[in-house]
């Protein structure tokens, strides 16, 4: 589980560095992209070929432990809700349930590194290590910062993984109906299940984004002094600055990290969750 996570998680932060830069609300001019690929040649022409990396360190730590508890909780909550609210039968709604308890979990590790990994990934960055990063922000802002963003972090991851486990489930009942490992089946529910949920779910990332990396240039615009805070004022910021179409800043790049990292997260998740309740069943069977 927790290599199926860490795996996932190198793709995601890859990704996640285009995502971040195409974000903001006011970047430097040397720092506007058009398109993914367009981000991806130009960071690594005028950065480097291992910038689009920077912050996959503390990222890969925070993933094994965190989707450890979060697949646990889910599986726990999924089972008993189903037998509470749907008796034998798969609920959409226990699915919906269990995974928003799970993302409770496992956003309370995975924010402290989502903010280091953010800030890391923004243009003409200070921070050139984690380390560094979380000394600089302990020291200036104090530890609030690493959570600043917690619950706007819910409140997009919530209803992200709520979206996201019932497309999953969904789109299992309907294209492998015997539930069985179907390798095939869990890559492309899980792809699919992540692009939905990620696409439905920008406004709100585009909001954490700001929260988080708190950029000097758009607070300055928005006549923000000291620190943002607040999903409302996100919100509210992001209009200021952009209008509606800021809340859909770096959609494109947000499907297409997410697709990857969904069907890697299900696919090796339920590779493990078969070969260990194959191995229990084995042992318990008498020759």
């Amino acid at each position: 589980m927790d290599r199926a996570s860490e795996t996932a998680w190198s793709s995601l932060v890859i990704g996640a560095s285009f995502e971040t830069r195409m974000q903001s609300l006011h970047p430097d001019p040397k720092a506007r992209y058009t398109s993914v690929y367009g981000a991806l040649k130009q960071i690594i022409r005028t950065e480097g070929f291992w910038r689009p990396l920077r912050g996959i360190n503390v990222m890969v730590m925070g993933a094994g432990p965190a989707h450890a508890m979060y697949f646990a909780c889910y599986e726990n909550m999924k089972r008993t809700l189903n037998e509470v609210l749907h008796h034998r039968g798969n609920s959409h709604l226990s699915n919906g349930i269990a995974g928003s308890l799970a993302t409770l979990l496992h956003d309370a590790v995975m924010n402290p590194a989502e903010v280091v990994k953010q800030r890391m990934q923004m243009y003409n960055s200070p921070h050139h290590s984690a380390l560094r990063c979380v000394r600089d922000v302990w020291r200036t802002e104090g530890v609030g910062a690493f959570y600043r963003s917690y619950t706007t972090q819910l409140t997009m991851n919530i209803p992200f993984q709520s979206i996201h486990f019932i497309t999953y489930e969904f789109l299992q009942e309907q294209i492998n109906p015997r539930r069985g490992y179907n390798p095939q089946s869990h890559i492309l529910a899980g792809g699919l299940a992540g692009a939905i949920a990620a696409a439905a779910t920008t406004p709100l990332d585009v909001c954490k984004t700001l929260l988080n990396t708190q950029e000097n240039v758009a607070l300055s615009l928005a006549n923000v002094s000291g620190h943002l805070s607040g999903m409302a004022n996100a919100f509210r910021t992001v209009y200021q600055l952009n209008g509606i179409s800021g809340y859909f800043k770096g959609m494109q790049a947000r499907v297409i990290y997410q697709m990857p990292s969904t069907a890697i997260s299900w696919s090796v998740y339920e590779f493990f969750k078969y070969f260990l309740t194959k191995h229990q069943i084995e042992n318990r069977t008498p020759y």
